[in-house]
């Protein structure tokens, strides 16, 4: 561990902790009594050079890309967001072109820093250095996806949707300089939120890939259900047993000093199934151990920085709400807080800490379930 490290956040910044998580919607809940948009994330690029099986928006990555929109208009609409905490960098692969970085990331990177606002870039840290380190002054989450036990599951699941032959030995030199730069992050300062989705290949495998994540000195392990979305629409899906197994087994071997963040999980506290209730029960317990709502048309919108669409989540097939280059990004939200598809999920259960599914997950496990009628059971 570096005793000084290069990219450390300011003091005066509120350490990211269990305790302290500013992107989970039930922040705004408790603080307004209601929904309030406190989230943006910018999708600033259909460009990949992976092209992963699970992808949630896989069908979206392109060969080419359209100029984005001026970033005089893009901070406008940022600064109109009167409670705005956070920010999301998401693609493709952000960092994929050097003039991404430059005149897109680095800006809004720096906006938020400036405004007191917390970052995430979501990123397959994959390409060189020099990259990231352009970016790392300025940002306080580098969130990377890790769902391997060695390059051949890299080999297999990041390039099974290349439409081409990508040779192992190259994929392997990309595999080894993702945990390189993984690590120097770290080291380096960064925290580094390494994800994992459990399915059908990992289910069996999030012990080993938990432990792989602790050794790149990571942060914190974040773990979400795979869902049929996108590229992961014809995927083989694990039972909800083998889903709550796996979690037992993770919760039983896991590095305890390591922050677990669970999101988008089919399991709640006003369930009927005693195992899953009991499961609930484990992971309110656990130390150093969270659950996460989707923020996703909660406390956070999506942003294309191209066409100018937002959208209420950045993979569900749900048509735009609005476009930034005529409405703030608040009216926008208004809008999707009267919609009824929002009203079917606007649930909220203070003694649990719960703001219910997304809608993913409710039109998969609980399509009859009227979740405003339910009760926590814990």
């Amino acid at each position: 561990m570096n005793l000084s490290p290069r990219f450390a956040p300011p003091a005066e910044l509120a350490p990211l902790t269990p305790e302290y998580d500013p992107w989970d919607p039930i922040r705004s809940l408790q603080r307004f009594g209601r929904h309030a948009l406190t989230s943006v994330e910018f999708t600033v690029t259909h460009l990949c050079n992976m092209r992963c099986e699970h992808c949630a928006v896989g069908d979206s990555l392109t060969m080419t890309e359209l100029p984005h929109l001026p970033m005089e208009l893009i901070l406008r609409r940022l600064d109109e967001v009167e409670n705005l905490e956070t920010i999301s960098l998401t693609g493709g692969e952000p960092t994929f072109r050097l003039e991404t970085v430059r005149d897109i990331l680095v800006p809004l990177l720096k906006y938020a820093r400036s405004r007191g606002i917390r970052s995430q870039l979501n990123s397959n840290v994959t390409l060189d250095y020099a990259r990231y380190e352009m970016l790392a002054p300025y940002l306080d989450v580098m969130h990377i996806s890790f769902n391997y036990t060695e390059a051949a599951d890299f080999h297999a699941v990041g390039f099974a949707r290349t439409g081409r032959n990508v040779g192992s030995a190259a994929t392997a030199r990309m595999y080894e300089r993702m945990m390189e730069n993984a690590r120097r992050l770290a080291d380096d300062g960064v925290f580094v939120s390494a994800e994992s989705m459990i399915n059908y290949r990992t289910h069996e495998k999030m012990n080993e890939i938990h432990r792989m994540i602790v050794e790149m000195g990571c942060r914190r392990h974040e773990v979400h259900p795979m869902y049929p979305s996108s590229f992961a629409s014809g995927l083989p899906v694990i039972t909800r047993e083998q889903m709550m197994d796996a979690i037992h087994s993770l919760l039983d071997s896991r590095d305890k000093d390591l922050w677990m963040l669970f999101g988008t999980l089919p399991f709640f506290a006003c369930g009927r199934d005693d195992k899953e209730l009991a499961l609930v029960r484990r992971l309110g317990s656990e130390p150093n151990v969270t659950v996460r709502g989707d923020p996703d048309g909660r406390n956070r919108v999506n942003v294309n920085l191209f066409s100018g669409d937002v959208y209420v989540t950045d993979f569900a097939a749900i048509p735009p709400f609005g476009n930034i280059k005529s409405e703030k990004l608040g009216d926008v939200f208004a809008k999707w807080q009267e919609h009824p598809m929002q009203k079917m999920v606007a649930c909220h259960c203070p003694s649990a800490g719960c703001c219910g599914p997304n809608l993913l997950v409710k039109d998969m496990y609980f399509k009859d379930v009227d979740f405003t009628r339910r009760h926590s059971l814990i």
